[in-house]
C-alpha cells in the first residue's frame, strides 16, 4: 500500500521529479540519481549522464549549495534550516548551507493584491488607506509591504507568496522520498538518518508558513521583554492577520547589516552590541523562548538605541530539563572538566549505543585542552559551540533539535555583536547569565523541587512494579513470553544442524535394519522347523535392501557437503 502510494506521488509529481533529477545531473550528482534508481523510474534520458559539459571547479559542498539554490525557495529554506545541524552534517558544508541567501525578486502587484483580497474577502482598497505596490524586502515565502489602515496607522503587511504553500508540500515529498530511497542505496544517508532530518525540517518550515504562528511568537517575544526600554518588538494587528498576511506596526530603524550606517549617524555601536547580545540571552536563558534567526538583517537599532527584532518565523524553545542540561555543559566547559561535559551528552540520550568511549574521552579531553590556558572572557562562543557540534558529528551523537538551535543562536549573535565591536567579548554578557543558571541550578528551592519530582518518580514506578511483574509472569506461565536473539548466519546454521540431524537418523535406521537382518539370519540358521517365511531368501534381498540404503546414506552425504 505504502509502495502505491509512493508510485502515484512520482506520476503526480513527475515534472518536478525530472526538475530536480536535470538540475542535479548539471551539477554533478548524476550518480546519486543513477545510484538510487530513479533515473529509470522518472525515464531519464542516459545521455545526460554521458554528457561531459565543462563545470566550474567547485567544491562539492559549493555544488550542493548551487543545486539547492536552483531548485527554488523550498529548497534554500531546506538549506538554511541545515545549516544549523552542524551536529549531524560536516561542518564544511553546514558553512557553505550558511551562504544560501533568501532573496528572490518579488511577486507581482496583481498577485499581492488577489491574495490580500480572498483572505479578507473584500477589495484591497477597503481594507487598506494605502498600499504600497513596491515592497520594502522580499523573501522566498513572502514579501513585505508599507501599507496605511483606514485609521491611518502605518503597517508593515507581508504577503504570502502565491502557491508557494503547494509548490513546498510537493518538494517535502519529493524529498522524503528521495531521502528513504538514498538510505537504501548508501551508508552514510542511512548514518545521517535523512528521513528523520527530512521530517524535521518539514516541521519547522511548514510552521513559517502559518503566519498566525509568527504572530502568536511575536506577541510571546513582547511580553518576554515588556517593560524592557531596550528592546522591541512590533506590535501584531490581528484583525488584519491571517495564515497567509501578516499586518504589523511599521517601525522605522537602522539595520545592523549596515553598521557604516550606524556609524555615520552617531550610533554607539559598543552599546548596540551589549544590548543586542543581553536580549537574546535574557530570551534563551531565562524565559526559555528565544529569536532563533538574529541575524543583522533581523535586527535594527532605534534612535533611543533600543533593538528592534523582526520575523519571528523561526523560535526556540528550552524546557526546564534542557536547560538543566545546557547548564551543565556551560559548567562543564567554564571547568574545563571532560567527565561533566560527557556525563551531560550521555543524560541527552542522544549518544549511539555503538559509541568508542575511549575516543569520544580522547576528543573532549581536546577539547579541554585547546581552551585550558585562555581566560574565560577571552574563548570565542562561537568556535567552542562549533568545536562540540564537530565532537556530536565525529560520534554520531544527535544532538536535539531546540539544543542545535541554540548553538546556532549563539553563533550568531557573536558574529553580529563582534561585526559591530570586533573588540567586544560576548562572554562578558553571558557570564552573569552562566552565574545565574549555577545559583539556580544550586538554589535549596529547585534542589527540593528536584529531589520531590524524583521521588514521586520513584514512588510511581514502585507502585507499578507489581503490576508490570504481574503481567510479565502472566505471560511467562502462560507460554506467551517471546524471547528473540540475533545470530549472524544463523539461517546456515540451521540448514546445517538439520543436514547433520538428517543424516544421524538415516545411519541410525541402516544399524537398526542391519541388526535386525542378522537376527533374521540367526534364526534362520538355528530353526529346526523350516516355515514358510524362512524359505525365502532373505539374506540376499537383506543385502540387497542394505547396500541400496547405505549407497543414499554416501550420496546424501555427498551430496550436503557440496
Amino acid at each position: 500500500m505504502v509502495g502505491r502510494q509512493i508510485l502515484g506521488k512520482r506520476v503526480r509529481h513527475l515534472s518536478r521529479y525530472k526538475d530536480i533529477a536535470h538540475i542535479l545531473v548539471a551539477n554533478g550528482f548524476g550518480w546519486f540519481i543513477d545510484e538510487i534508481g530513479l533515473a529509470e523510474v522518472i525515464d531519464l534520458p542516459r545521455r545526460l549522464f554521458s554528457d561531459r559539459k565543462e563545470r566550474q571547479p567547485l567544491t562539492t559542498y559549493e555544488r550542493i549549495r548551487l543545486v539547492f539554490e536552483q531548485l527554488g525557495p523550498t529548497f534554500i529554506k531546506l538549506g538554511q534550516i541545515a545549516s544549523l545541524r552542524a551536529d549531524v552534517f560536516p561542518q564544511e558544508l553546514t558553512d557553505e548551507l550558511a551562504r544560501l541567501q533568501d532573496e528572490v525578486p518579488p511577486e507581482p502587484f496583481t498577485a499581492v493584491r488577489q491574495i490580500v483580497e480572498m483572505e479578507f474577502g473584500r477589495p484591497l482598497a477597503e481594507v487598506f488607506k494605502v498600499f504600497d505596490e513596491e515592497p520594502v524586502g522580499s523573501a522566498s515565502i513572502g514579501q513585505v509591504h508599507r501599507a496605511e489602515l483606514m485609521t491611518g496607522e502605518e503597517v508593515a503587511v507581508k504577503v504570502q507568496r502565491p502557491g508557494i504553500s503547494l509548490k513546498i508540500e510537493v518538494d517535502l515529498e519529493i524529498l522524503a522520498d528521495l531521502a528513504r530511497m538514498a538510505e537504501r542505496h548508501f551508508s552514510w544517508a542511512a548514518h545521517y538518518q535523512l528521513s528523520e532530518v527530512v521530517e524535521e525540517f518539514r516541521y519547522t518550515l511548514m510552521n513559517e508558513l502559518n503566519y498566525t504562528i509568527e504572530g502568536r511568537n511575536a506577541d510571546k517575544l513582547r511580553e518576554i521583554h515588556a517593560g524592557d526600554e531596550t528592546v522591541r518588538v512590533p506590535n501584531i494587528l490581528w484583525d488584519w492577520t491571517t495564515s497567509r498576511v501578516l499586518t504589523m506596526e511599521y517601525v522605522r530603524g537602522i539595520k545592523l547589516s549596515n553598521p557604516k550606517l550606524l556609524e555615520e549617524a552617531g550610533y554607539d555601536v559598543r552599546l548596540i552590541a551589549e544590548r543586542a547580545a543581553h536580549a537574546v540571552f535574557t530570551q534563551m536563558l531565562i524565559h526559555g523562548f528565544f529569536h532563533a534567526d538574529p541575524h543583522p538583517g533581523n535586527l535594527a537599532v532605534l534612535p533611543n538605541h533600543s533593538i528592534l527584532f523582526m520575523d519571528f518565523g523561526m523560535v526556540g524553545r528550552i524546557t526546564p530539563e534542557m536547560k538543566r542540561l545546557l547548564t551543565g555543559l556551560i559548567v562543564g566547559l567554564m571547568r574545563r572538566d571532560s567527565d561533566a561535559i560527557i556525563r551531560t551528552l550521555y543524560r541527552m540520550g542522544v549518544v549511539p549505543a555503538d559509541v568508542d568511549d575511549s575516543r569520544l574521552r580522547r576528543d573532549v579531553d581536546g577539547l579541554r585542552e585547546k581552551y585550558y590556558d585562555i581566560p574565560f572572557q577571552q574563548i570565542s562562543l562561537g568556535e567552542a559551540t562549533s568545536d562540540l557540534f564537530s565532537i556530536a558529528y565525529r560520534h554520531r551523537i544527535k544532538i536535539p533539535s531546540d539544543l542545535t538551535l541554540v548553538g546556532k543562536t549563539l553563533i550568531t549573535i557573536e558574529g553580529v555583536v563582534e561585526g559591530l565591536d570586533p573588540t567586544f567579548r560576548i562572554l562578558n554578557i553571558a557570564e552573569p547569565f552562566g552565574r545565574r543558571l549555577l545559583r539556580d541550578r544550586m538554589n535549596p528551592r529547585n534542589l527540593t523541587r528536584g529531589a520531590v519530582r524524583g521521588a514521586l518518580d520513584l514512588i510511581d514506578f514502585v507502585s507499578d512494579l507489581p503490576k508490570q511483574l504481574r503481567s510479565a509472569l502472566h505471560t511467562l506461565t502462560g507460554g506467551q513470553l517471546k524471547v528473540q536473539f540475533e545470530l549472524s548466519e544463523v539461517d546456515q546454521l540451521v540448514r546445517q544442524l538439520v543436514r547433520i540431524g538428517n543424516r544421524l537418523s538415516f545411519s541410525i535406521l541402516l544399524l537398526s535394519f542391519s541388526i535386525f537382518m542378522a537376527g533374521l539370519m540367526i534364526a534362520s540358521a538355528l530353526s529346526k522347523t523350516p516355515s514358510a517365511l524362512f524359505s525365502v531368501p532373505m539374506t540376499d534381498i537383506g543385502m540387497g535392501v542394505g547396500l541400496l540404503l547405505l549407497c543414499f546414506l554416501i550420496f546424501s552425504i555427498w551430496r550436503s557437503n557440496r
